[in-house]
């Protein structure tokens, strides 16, 4: 395999160190690199042209994506206002003199809270989370917050002995719960509890767990079937909806648009039903 196909293979860019220890010397870099098929990004890195354009970046200018650019690389869930400009990061003191001017983006120029791999042009989780914390509101960079405990299968517990640099980050890592199926999930509970609601998640009734219960028998769901669900699993939030009720219990279930655009809506439907005492066990028969 020559060198192109290796550097294809890995994602269009990699770092020349890795070349080395895969036995491509630098002879056989520049020979690539002069037929067109290759190119060298500040002596670092090796890139085919078709390489995305947030990566390039961040090779010219010597630093890695960032924040809630690097949340998207890595899966994580953003909410939709989430700035989508490019976020580097860069060591202080760093010339960063790669990145083309105009910049529309943003660069954080910190100390790296945990190592980079020299072979990836991606932060590190915890130095994007801290980024995230300090660019997005409480609220949103919770959402990511909790994605990030999800995807990366890291216990909150965890999160919680990073030895971070700011107060929100500190107070981030304390909310975080790691029980979130989806940030529309994280929005849906953390505003209840904003307005003093009580409110446990992922509580096993019917046989699955519910979004959140508040009290003992009021269910609040979260719905994004638009985005998130097949048909099949509509079918059975659907049933389960079906089978709560008929145990007793009163279910809300909120679309991704409710929660997020029209939350006012949301927010007094659920206190009515708690002022209507729809949360309450019921009542044991008189006699």
């Amino acid at each position: 395999m020559d060198v192109h196909e290796w550097v294809v293979e890995r994602g269009g860019i990699v770092h020349r160190a890795a070349a080395a220890d895969a036995g491509y010397d630098d002879r056989q870099v520049r020979a690539a690199a002069r037929a067109g098929l290759i190119e060298i990004l500040r002596h670092r890195w090796i890139a085919v042209a078709s390489i995305a354009d947030d990566l390039r970046t961040a090779a010219l200018a010597g630093g890695r994506v960032a924040c809630v650019s690097a949340a998207r690389r890595r899966g994580w869930w953003v909410p939709p206002n989430a700035d989508d400009s490019l976020h580097l990061h860069v060591k202080p003191g760093s010339a960063a003199d790669g990145i083309p001017r105009p910049f529309a983006g943003r660069i954080h120029w910190t100390r790296p809270l945990a190592p980079p791999s020299r072979h990836s042009l991606i932060e590190s989780v915890e130095d994007s989370l801290a980024h995230v914390a300090a660019c997005l509101g409480r609220e949103d960079a919770l959402v990511v917050w909790e994605s990030a405990s999800r995807t990366e299968h890291v216990d909150p517990a965890a999160l919680r002995l990073v030895r971070w640099r700011s107060v929100r980050a500190r107070n981030i890592a304390e909310a975080v719960g790691g029980l979130s199926d989806s940030g529309l999930e994280t929005i849906l509970v953390t505003r209840l509890r904003a307005v003093g609601l009580v409110v446990r998640q992922q509580v096993v009734i019917a046989g699955r767990p519910v979004d959140g219960l508040v009290g003992e028998r009021l269910v609040v769901q979260s719905d994004g079937w638009e985005f998130h669900s097949s048909a099949a699993q509509r079918r059975r939030d659907i049933a389960h909806d079906a089978e709560l009720r008929l145990r007793g219990f009163t279910v809300l279930r909120f679309s991704y648009d409710q929660i997020v655009h029209d939350w006012a809506t949301v927010e007094r439907t659920v206190l009515r039903a708690v002022a209507a005492g729809l949360h309450l066990p019921p009542r044991a028969p008189k006699g």
